[in-house]
């Protein structure tokens, strides 16, 4: 292969090498040179702004013209040793990866050969000659954050400041981190952080420090993926904690204590508001963030993944004059989003809805919500109370946790009231003995709740890359799956591409279990009937269970098997007692 040209810069050289590549004519040729020069762009943008070809496809053609490797940089190996051949902030600045050392010369991997004074840049910042190979952008981007980690080239600058650097076991008591420049490196990192979590699509930021190191977790799709980070990381432990806390509004000179804060910011024009919580550990404070899109929250009925019929019956249980529905799962699974949205749906001008919460997760125009606030007294059970004495017509309280929170949204529901709530159980039926349990007459309960559902989120495949499974035929039949429903039908498992980034998930949805109260279901509530009786009655009447919603989501191609197994375990296990 012969040694790679330096940057074709001249238009003359340009036009050669672009008519070399063999993928576009003179005419548009000359449209891409015309548009780089008009709107300052470089070629490779340009070319790729015209919709003729693909990024992929323009690189591997303009690396064979210019004599160059093409590769797929996030799967090519990379030698330790060829990482220190260039600074991480030269690696992040022209989004390039340093691959090998040939003969004197650095073959670092770029995404576009015409970013003008590419090559004497690097050649200044390597302090030898480069050669070039092409991959696409998003995997350089990949490689980079996998071998160097987030905030690389911020750390880098971190090391050579002083006034930063601070080993672990050393405070930052009177450190004022808020008195710095926004552009000090401790705030860029911690912005780039949260800034890697919003690209990625992550709900959760965890800062867990270990014994030698500060791991860094994002939870995706309800998954924690470990997100790679600088090994030098652990030496500026105190520093990002103590940034993050005075973001929040928490006391840096309190670690002994659990703490909680919030954090409002503006990412590309949208609302997010970043609930902080800290928590002691023995190497450290351990920080998550959940991060909350303001508008993420307001869905409507149509976009929870309900089943027509599904969605059928929640509209008429939501229309309701009064009474309870109630939403049953685990931490985690969308049940606010379910709540949010049934207030979505029935918010208008002729009813007065008033929430009480806690946290208020997102602003709903048009609804009085109620933050409560135990310290100062204002408990769900105070809020529910008085706001009873608000003439409302719909209330909604976070979760119903005690007896006394459950006697009065009882008492509100057969006073004229529609009440939306949560409960933390496994399945529908279970949030009946839960109540009875907390000590609610039985008659009291069968009167005034109308429905139960519980709900599960399961992550959705990757329309672009999923591809279809191999059935197993005796698996299926192991877990009960209905085989008599896959004929003509095809199951899928994932793949992974660049849309996904590479996880073969894009996004979740739910699948969901609704039980309605009928007279049957009503005499066995007030018989003490248990959870496993109630539901065998509710299935009779056709009730459709959550692992059989997520076995319907499997076979439209939406979920796989192995997720519908994930999160409706609960349900195998009863079936099996």
């Amino acid at each position: 292969m012969m040694a790679a040209p330096s940057t074709p810069t001249t238009p003359g050289r340009v036009r050669a090498l672009l008519e070399r590549c063999g993928l576009f004519d003179a005419s548009q040729v000359e449209r891409i040179l015309r548009q780089a020069q008009e709107t300052g762009a470089t070629v490779t943008q340009a070319a790729l702004a015209t919709g003729l070809v693909r990024e992929p496809a323009l690189l591997e053609a303009l690396a064979r013209a210019m004599g160059v490797p093409f590769c797929r940089a996030s799967e090519v190996a990379i030698p330790r040793e060829s990482l220190d051949a260039l600074p991480a902030k030269a690696v992040m600045q022209f989004h390039v990866i340093p691959w090998q050392v040939e003969n004197g010369a650095l073959r670092v991997i770029a995404s576009d050969p015409f970013v003008p004074g590419l090559m004497d840049a690097l050649r200044l910042a390597g302090g030898r000659r480069v050669r070039l190979a092409l991959s696409p952008a998003a995997e350089i981007e990949a490689a980079a954050k996998r071998l160097y980690g987030v905030g690389a080239d911020t750390l880098e600058r971190m090391i050579q400041d002083d006034r930063i650097e601070v080993a672990p076991e050393e405070t930052l008591d009177k450190l004022d981190l808020s008195s710095l420049d926004q552009e000090a490196s401790v705030v860029k990192f911690v912005n780039q952080i949260i800034w890697e979590a919003y690209q990625d699509r992550a709900t959760d930021i965890h800062l867990e420090p270990q014994e030698f190191d500060l791991r860094i977790r994002y939870r995706i799709d309800g998954v924690l993926h470990q997100t790679p980070v600088p090994p030098q990381l652990k030496r500026f432990q105190s520093a990002v904690i103590s940034r993050v806390k005075v973001m929040a509004g928490m006391d840096i000179a309190e670690k002994r204590l659990p703490q909680d804060g919030r954090i409002s910011l503006r990412i590309r024009g949208e609302e997010i508001d970043v609930r902080v919580s800290t928590m002691p550990t023995v190497y450290g404070e351990s920080v998550s963030l959940r991060l909350l899109t303001r508008s993420s929250g307001l869905l409507g009925m149509d976009k929870l993944g309900l089943q027509p019929e599904d969605e059928a019956i929640l509209r008429h249980l939501i229309t309701r004059p009064h009474g309870i529905l109630l939403v049953t799962g685990p931490t985690g699974s969308g049940k606010s989003t379910s709540l949010y949205a049934w207030l979505h749906t029935i918010n208008k001008v002729d009813l007065r809805i008033i929430t009480v919460e806690d946290p208020i997760e997102y602003e709903m125009p048009g609804v009085n919500q109620v933050q409560i606030r135990p310290e100062i007294g204002l408990t769900f059970a105070v809020g529910l109370r008085h706001i009873l004495r608000q003439d409302p017509d719909v209330i909604m309280v976070g979760e119903i946790r005690d007896k006394e929170t459950a006697e009065i949204a009882i008492r509100a529901a057969l006073t004229g009231h529609l009440v939306f709530s949560t409960l933390h159980t496994n399945d529908a039926a279970g949030a009946v003995t839960r109540l009875l349990d907390m000590g609610i007459e039985p008659f009291l309960v069968s009167s005034s709740v109308e429905g139960l559902v519980a709900q599960r989120l399961v992550r959705r495949l990757c329309q672009v890359c999923r591809r279809p499974l191999r059935v197993d035929e005796a698996f299926l039949r192991k877990i009960g799956f209905p085989i008599g429903r896959l004929a003509g039908r095809t199951l899928y498992e994932p793949a992974g591409c660049e849309e996904c980034r590479g996880t073969g998930f894009r996004g979740r949805t739910g699948i969901y279990e609704i039980l309605v109260m009928s007279d049957a279901i009503r005499s066995l509530v007030t018989a003490r009937a248990s959870a496993n009786e109630i539901k065998a009655e509710a299935i009779r009447r056709g009730m459709r269970t959550l692992r059989d919603d997520g076995w319907t989501k499997a076979l439209d191609g939406v979920t796989t098997i192995e997720e519908v197994l994930r999160v409706s375990e609960e349900d195998e296990a009863l079936a099996e007692g």
